[in-house]
């Protein structure tokens, strides 16, 4: 089944691309290679998921659902450069970066909620090379911050 076809039947609807917040364009494509710049937790409403994870203030489900609406305005950014989901032929490499406690030591499990994600719509074509990195901050105390890079047709 075709990715726009999957999101559809699994009630995913994406968001408006987000708008970059600083002097870069959401992507870059060259070649079949397309790079999604750093995506945050932005809602619809153009408010943003704020919180660092292990502090108290953000669990892990927390910071999980945060990576997972990363990936809802990714795939949008995607789409809006793209034209069609169904382009993408592989999504190859993620990077996350969580804003954590020093001590904090589950990062891979909040990039679980991005990466998920891609495997829902993408099928095996989503699953990926990954890291999943603490940072002592992320912009605007944003929890996850992720940025991807995907193969297209």
């Amino acid at each position: 089944m075709s990715a726009e076809a999957t999101m559809k039947n699994l009630g995913i609807e994406l968001p408006n691309p987000p708008t970059p917040l600083g002097s870069y364009v959401g992507a870059v494509q060259t070649g079949n290679l397309v790079y999604i710049s750093g995506q945050g937790p932005r809602r619809p409403d153009g408010t943003s998921i704020t919180g660092k994870v292990g502090t108290g203030g953000m669990s892990i489900a927390d910071a999980q659902a945060a990576a997972r609406l990363v990936g809802l305005n990714a795939l949008a950014t995607l789409r809006a450069e793209i034209g069609d989901l169904d382009r993408v032929k592989r999504v190859v490499k993620v990077l996350g970066m969580v804003n954590a406690a020093p001590d904090f030591n589950e990062h891979p499990k909040v990039i679980n909620g991005y990466s998920d994600l891609m495997f829902e719509v993408f099928g095996e074509a989503g699953r990926h090379a990954r890291s999943a990195v603490g940072m002592g901050s992320l912009p605007f105390q944003i929890p996850v911050e992720v940025e991807m890079i995907v193969e297209v047709d």
